[in-house]
């Protein structure tokens, strides 16, 4: 029987859930009624600008219902949003109906707003529709710092993870720190033996010469810089001595913004020498077509396009390529926006003629050897094309002192006529070779072979013009040119509308006393009230670090990039970086000892929930290492790598095949020898149109990148299992290791402690003994295969299947996860 006493103190079920509704009524009501002031550039902006500025926003030409939500007077003043009286505002009747032919966003457009977003729009109207301005576009201003004595990072991290109920991880154990530094300062593994104070050892990466080869690699990239013009024919260019000027002045520490004048406009400073036009180099980086049949002028145009693009993205963060043909959907930039930065590149003398990698404006460094080298090669043409001369009198007959044109050779079949008949030896091109060489091979040894030596020849000469140096470099016209906003980008298609140099009006004016050129955009770049240069220059250095920027857009700081979780530190980064006189290495010093950087990278706790991303830096990086590093770590760890700094571009080993393949045989790729095979990746030749092959997940070179991919894929494996570099460095590694004296044991706890900087516990050790083990019982022939791979030799007095199976083990610790990535 039911207890009556019970019953009458219990609830109905369904009296239960009303009194549930009630309290989370109550609740929903309570929280509207205490929320703080809706944040319009943090909240509301980031909403409009992903919902409603492609069709409501600064593109005049695209703009829907003449009406405009990304401007304060023109929203307020259609009546789309009525401050205090969310019941008139056309804006939320819009969003909150059930038409399709009356809700926004239109079906047809695929965008929604969520339940939260409607509500939190409809709080943002109730509470008077405060505006604001874009976060990006606000002044830097330095925000003040949480009461204590911790680090500024630290304050400002803390503050933030108190807020959302979390705490920052432990430190990372020391060993793992040592090495994330040197990876992260150099580039490089760490040493046997390093320093016992970690203020001391920051300071020696920050002092060392591979410091501006690991910082080199991020500004090569942003600068599309490669040794190589692109498109068909790929000529060489020689801009390695840009590259060395990069490396030189990061490790001299120069300051950003005289890192940045020097780039963007040293020809033009009192008193320019060759290293000031020399810095210059970073705005010819461009890829250069020239192909057959292509127009010079749009070539030309497309170039200073480029250097207009790569300045918004390098400098601004900004999508400036959106603004080429049309005012931008999202942001505040205009096509006289984009085409006032045209006209301040387009003041210089190249004409966009040619296919040479030298094209004028350029620098002659060349040196005594690369002259020597050229006209050793001249002569060689010229004595084969007297030899190729000669054989044609036979096998063309003519009458005495006819040319080639009066023989059989104009009956040739295709171009061959205008080739061999109409063409002097001398002056036969590798196409025209190649082709006579095809047609020739079945029919005439001896005629062929004498081609073939022509070719190499021709070949050689091209290279050796190719090698003398000289740096393509910005110069300025005596007379300016006149700049017109091109229809639809197009070169051919200039508008009536002329314009002059200027900056997009969104941003701070641009000073009356600076001057109209290029000098003056690098000044103002880094004036202290431009707001965006620190911020987006930070962020690249936060990224390289961390994995991920403070703001996770790095290309793009308008209103459809992120707005960063730690608005804070980023801003207060940016104005310490400006106020230390732009100081790099001050920059890294703070971010690297903060105990936000040296915390454990272990993946746990609440964080995993609630942060899963890291956004809020609850725990230390943890990703992969770049291609290029993983190859620099391989060769140091082995012991391979030749610490040389700069000098011309090098050929390391290569698959056979790849640039002929890429360039219809046009291009053969001939291996370096000796130390070359070892220098840094930041040496390695790169062909713009098939880069180097050891690299993945990387810019092509082709365009500004500053966001580089991470990706995982059996290819990258495939890479560090099996390309010649991994493999001889994990034979060499074995062979050093079996020069030692020890036994197994003691040799598996020194390899295994030097490739992973840690100590290995016992039951890795106790797999590691069985693995090589399995190791030892492969066959003989595979193992004097595997001590065949790669140059490098040592003598090593112990049977080949000993050191293969040491060699296979050293491979497979090259490729544990934590050896791939930094910790």
């Amino acid at each position: 029987m039911e207890d009556s006493g019970k019953g009458q103190h219990r609830p109905s079920h369904r009296r239960m859930r009303s009194v549930v509704r009630l309290g989370c009524l109550l609740l929903v009501l309570g929280s509207l009624e205490c929320r703080a002031t809706v944040d319009f550039s943090r909240e509301i902006q980031p909403i409009l600008s992903e919902n409603c500025y492609h069709c409501h926003g600064p593109d005049a030409n695209h703009r829907k219902a003449d009406l405009r939500l990304d401007e304060e007077r023109a929203a307020k003043s259609s009546g789309a949003v009525v401050p205090g009286k969310p019941e008139k505002s056309e804006l939320l009747k819009r969003i909150f109906s059930t038409d399709p032919d009356e809700v926004m966003p239109t079906p047809k457009s695929h965008r929604s707003l969520s339940a939260a977003q409607k509500a939190l729009l409809k709080t943002w109207i109730e509470q008077g529709a405060p505006w604001g301005r874009h976060w990006a576009f606000e002044p830097v201003k330095r925000p003040p710092l949480p009461s204590g004595k911790a680090h500024p990072i630290d304050a400002l991290v803390r503050a933030k993870l108190k807020a959302h109920g979390l705490q920052p991880s432990p430190p990372a154990p020391r060993e793992t720190l040592v090495r994330r530094l040197h990876l992260d300062l150099t580039g490089l593994p760490p040493p046997t033996q390093v320093p016992q104070d970690l203020s001391k050892l920051i300071e020696e990466l920050l002092a060392s010469p591979h410091f501006g080869e690991r910082w080199a690699w991020e500004w090569l990239d942003a600068a599309r810089y490669a040794d190589s013009n692109g498109y068909q024919g790929d000529p060489e260019r020689t801009m390695w001595p840009w590259r060395d000027w990069v490396v030189k002045a990061i490790n001299d520490n120069m300051p950003y913004d005289q890192f940045t004048l020097l780039q963007l406009a040293g020809d033009l400073l009192p008193k320019a020498g060759v290293q000031e036009r020399l810095a210059t180099g970073f705005n010819r980086n461009h890829m250069i077509n020239g192909e057959g049949g292509r127009i010079a002028e749009e070539t030309r145009v497309e170039n200073v396009m480029d250097r207009v693009e790569t300045t918004g993205t390098v400098w601004l963060g900004l999508t400036m390529q959106c603004t080429k043909c049309h005012d931008h959907k999202f942001d505040a930039l205009t096509m006289r926006d984009y085409y006032g930065l045209y006209d301040v590149f387009n003041q210089t003398s190249e004409d966009g003629r040619g296919r040479s990698g030298q094209a004028a404006p350029a620098m002659d460094l060349s040196t005594a050897a690369e002259l020597q080298r050229s006209k050793l090669a001249n002569a060689a043409v010229e004595a084969v094309a007297q030899e190729v001369e000669a054989f044609e009198l036979t096998k063309f007959p003519r009458a005495a002192g006819k040319s080639l044109e009066q023989s059989e050779a104009i009956r040739l079949p295709g171009n061959l006529p205008a080739y061999i008949a109409k063409t002097a030896p001398r002056a036969r091109g590798v196409d025209p070779l190649l082709e006579a060489i095809g047609y020739f091979k079945e029919r005439d040894q001896a005629y062929t072979a004498l081609l073939q030596r022509l070719l190499n020849a021709q070949r050689e000469k091209l290279a050796a013009a190719n090698a003398i140096t000289r740096v393509m470099v910005m110069d300025h016209l005596p007379k300016p040119r006149p700049s017109f906003i091109l229809e639809k980008g197009a070169y051919d298609k200039p508008s009536s509308v002329q314009v002059s140099f200027n900056t997009p009006a969104v941003l701070p004016a641009l000073s009356k006393q600076a001057p109209r050129n290029r000098l003056g955009l690098a000044q103002w770049l880094v004036q202290r009230d431009n707001p965006l240069t620190a911020r987006v220059t930070v962020n690249r250095f936060w990224q390289a670090l961390f994995g991920v920027g403070l703001v996770k857009t790095a290309e793009d700081f308008g209103v459809q990039g992120e707005v960063p979780p730690q608005r804070e530190l980023l801003d207060w980064l940016a104005a310490e970086f400006m106020d230390s006189g732009w100081d790099v290495k001050h920059l890294l010093r703070l971010i690297v000892t903060s105990e936000t950087y040296q915390q454990s990278s272990r993946f746990e706790g609440r964080s995993v929930q609630l942060d899963p991303d890291n956004r809020l830096l609850a725990r230390g990086a943890r990703f992969r290492l770049p291609s290029w590093m993983l190859r620099d770590q391989a060769l140091a760890l082995s012991g391979l790598l030749v610490p040389k700094l700069g000098g011309p571009s090098v050929k390391p080993y290569q698959p056979e095949g790849i640039w002929e393949e890429a360039t219809f045989g046009k291009k053969t790729y001939t291996q370096d020898q000796g130390e070359a095979l070892y220098r840094r990746t930041l040496y390695v030749f790169w062909r713009r149109i098939v880069g180097p092959t050891m690299l993945f997940d990387n810019s092509n070179r082709q365009v500004c990148a500053v966001k580089a991919t991470r990706t995982n894929t059996p290819l990258h494996a495939l890479v560090t299992l099996n390309d010649t570099t991994y493999m001889e460095a994990a034979r060499v590694l074995a062979q050093r290791l079996l020069l030692e004296p020890g036994g197994d044991e003691d040799r598996l706890k020194r390899v295994f402690e030097r490739v992973t900087h840690r100590a290995a516990s016992t039951a890795e050790l106790s797999l590691l003994h069985s693995r090589l083990e399995d190791l030892r019982g492969k066959s003989a022939a595979s193992a004097r295969e595997l001590l065949e791979v790669g140059e490098a030799r040592l003598s090593v007095k112990a049977p080949a299947g000993e050191q293969a199976a040491w060699a296979g083990l050293c491979l497979m610790l090259l490729n544990l996860d934590e050896v791939l990535c930094k910790e």
